[in-house]
């Protein structure tokens, strides 16, 4: 246990070392830009039902002030790559 402990700690603790270059991160998925506001609105616009418990109603009437912050709120998502859990779930009702 000692020799693999001594081991990392020289691999990991190197001293004097100047030139450390930071290296580019390669993933498998493409880079896909956020949303833009016209996305979100055309989306907002053409839901029959509302959002997270939010009539679709109410979201209509408040007008842009509203549509932008949702707007907001999607890139904040977007952006940090985690949908709330409640996103996940799907409650159908037959029509």
């Amino acid at each position: 246990m000692f020799r693999w402990g001594n081991h990392c700690y020289q691999l990991l603790n190197v001293h004097g070392v100047n030139d450390v270059r930071q290296t580019e991160i390669h993933t498998a998925e493409p880079l896909v830009p956020e949303p833009s506001a016209f996305e979100s609105e055309r989306l907002l616009k053409s839901r029959k039902t509302g959002i997270d418990q939010i009539p679709a109603e109410l979201i209509k009437a408040g007008g842009r002030t509203i549509r932008s912050e949702i707007h907001q709120l999607i890139n904040s998502i977007w952006n940090k790559g985690d949908l709330p859990e409640e996103w996940m779930e799907k409650i159908i009702v037959p029509g």
